[in-house]
């Protein structure tokens, strides 16, 4: 009671200011009638008050999203579901439901009475154009009398919460270089199928059978060598991104970095639908196997993913050879040196097909024609380096879309026109 007292409104309290003068002046004068006019204006606040104040804890609510996932500028709906657990109608409500800033303003929805044991729903929209996981609540509602003379604010501790995805475009179906057909029921494979059964031993792992040890190539490498099992022969690809902050420009979600999260989603999905054993590597240390949280664990730790501050390329190649499983690797970079370019050389092992797409970041940027001369020449000199390096480099700058970009890396894709043209710019810039 008392804390439904301290949420008077102002009108409220104006009710019981005018009863104590009613009363004192009643007192004073002797009139009877004044005192009931007191008498009055003291109960009705009071009674509200005390409406009020039962009605609050007999609220049930829940919230649900859809979708739970949304890609970049795209809106989800949010709907509460009030339910009435008492006998007694509650009054007009106002719900108030808490935001983060990048998801808009806090939205405010009347709700009148409800009845006994009555649920009602309501819903809004929200929009995010940044990546990210965004809390949506508490739930705040205050409850007030028919009156306006009594106004509480009841807060539901339980939030959820909203997963803003990078955008996801639909990839044109390529044969990357080096695939064949098959014939009957069997599928398209490429050179990025590798399976177990193409060598005949590997390293010894804790727990496996002594009886599989086989002793000719132990004694011709000095290590523990066991025999591999036969198992089918699968599709593997390996998703790198590049997250050196350095590496990219521009800001928010325009930024060259927004291009390449976005470009790894759509990457990602088009390889795991065609049937790709999937793995994602970025340089902030994230290394996933889709196959253990499938396609929802790559998207939300994309929207996730972070610019990482001491980024290396050789750190990125370390980290990717750690679990070398062969196949294709396809590696959205970042700005490049000559240096860094020749670095990813060491991707290319167990006969990887490997397909870089070099992102001229300095495009997301005005610069002065003589600064613009030199950033292509050197973003040119470092995408020579990279075909050089054993890559199909296909070269991105803004404005650049993914499904045109795509095709370039099917086997039809020229490297030699690739390697003409980028000892073109190079003449171009050293003139």
């Amino acid at each position: 009671m008392r804390e439904a007292l301290r949420g008077l409104t102002t009108r409220g309290r104006s009710f019981l200011a005018a009863a104590a003068a009613a009363g004192i002046s009643a007192i004073v004068l002797g009139e009877r009638d004044l005192l009931r006019v007191a008498v009055l204006l003291a109960a009705l606040p009071l009674l509200a008050a005390a409406y009020v104040g039962r009605s609050r804890y007999k609220l049930a609510c829940t919230r649900s999203l859809e979708p739970g996932r949304a890609p970049v500028g795209s809106s989800a709906r949010v709907i509460l579901r009030l339910q009435n657990m008492s006998r007694l109608p509650t009054g007009t409500l106002l719900l108030e439901d808490k935001l983060p800033y990048a998801l808009g303003s806090r939205p405010r929805v009347v709700l009148e009475r409800l009845g006994s044991h009555q649920a009602s729903s309501v819903a809004y929209t929200v929009r995010a154009d940044v990546r990210g996981r965004y809390p949506i609540g508490p739930l705040v509602i205050r409850l007030t009398d028919p009156f306006g003379l009594c106004e509480l604010t009841r807060s539901f501790p339980s939030v959820d919460r909203l997963t803003v995805i990078p955008q996801v475009v639909a990839l044109p179906a390529v044969r990357i270089g080096g695939e064949y057909a098959g014939t009957g029921d069997s599928r398209a494979r490429s050179v990025a199928v590798h399976g177990e059964d193409d060598a005949a031993t590997r390293e010894y792992r804790r727990g496996d059978d002594l009886r599989r040890v086989h002793w000719r190539s132990t004694a011709r490498t000095g290590e523990l060598m066991v025999r591999r099992e036969e198992q089918p022969w699968e599709s593997r690809a390996t998703v790198v991104l590049d997250t050196r902050v350095f590496a990219h420009r521009g800001e928010g979600p325009t930024a060259s970095f927004e291009w390449a999260v976005s470009a790894t989603a759509s990457i990602a999905m088009h390889l795991r639908h065609a049937g790709y054993k999937l793995r994602l590597v970025t340089g902030s240390g994230i290394d996933i196997d889709a196959a253990e949280g499938g396609e929802g664990l790559i998207l939300d730790t994309l929207a996730d993913v972070k610019l990482a501050q001491n980024g290396d390329i050789s750190l990125l190649v370390e980290q990717v050879r750690r679990r070398s499983d062969g196949g294709l690797v396809v590696g959205i970079f970042g700005t490049l040196t000559i240096a860094e370019a020749e670095l990813l050389t060491g991707l290319r092992s167990n006969g990887a097909t490997c397909i870089g797409f070099a992102i001229d970041s300095s495009t997301w940027v005005s610069m002065t024609p003589g600064e613009r001369q030199e950033a292509d020449r050197e973003h040119a000199a470092a995408a020579l380096a990279l075909v050089h390096a054993g890559w199909r480099s296909v070269p991105v700058t803004h404005g650049a879309t993914l499904p045109n970009l795509w095709p370039a890396a099917a086997r039809g894709s020229s490297g030699f026109a690739w390697r003409a043209a980028m000892a073109e710019t190079v003449g171009r810039g050293n003139r």
